[in-house]
């Protein structure tokens, strides 16, 4: 493997991680943080715009290379972030059909996922699960699909 080659791989790579990063920093971020991932990113990227003007490698490679970089790149930065996401208690309300009320309740409990219920809503009885674990809120979605019921969720906001 010839130098440029090796050179242009490494950069665009690492370009699509900066350009990754600094679209993350940029909605998730505060201004500090999006203002030095944006900085990092553009300033390597007028790099890549001299290599790719100038590197010995066909167009097609370039595209080819470029496509594998952003494939594994963008999967590599996004999964890296669903780590480092902490878990954050949701509160998920149910309608639940009256006659499904039993089997909810039940799969909660299994489950041990601490919950509420309201009943004689008509035909229908609120169910309030509180998920504080990403599996947890899996779970409660598969019971609730499973029940039939209709589910709205909402995470806690932690106060200073």
């Amino acid at each position: 493997m010839n130098t440029a080659l090796l050179v242009f791989i490494v950069c665009t790579f690492a370009n699509v991680v900066l350009s990754t990063i600094k679209s993350v920093m940029t909605i998730k971020g505060g201004k500090i943080n999006a203002a030095i991932w944006n900085a990092l990113a553009f300033g390597l990227y007028s790099y890549i715009v001299v290599l790719t003007a100038t590197a010995d490698i066909s167009t097609f490679g370039k595209v080819v290379i470029t496509m594998g970089c952003n494939l594994v790149g963008v999967y590599g930065v996004k999964w890296v972030e669903e780590k480092m996401r902490k878990d954050r208690l949701w509160k998920i309300e149910m309608t639940v059909p009256a006659h499904a009320k039993d089997f909810v309740i039940k799969e909660l409990e299994d489950a041990d996922i601490p919950f509420n219920y309201i009943e004689n809503i008509g035909k229908y009885v609120i169910v309030n699960a509180y998920a504080s674990t990403q599996t947890q809120t899996a779970t409660v979605d598969k019971i609730a699909t499973r029940a039939g019921a209709k589910r709205f969720a909402s995470e806690t906001k932690l106060t200073p």
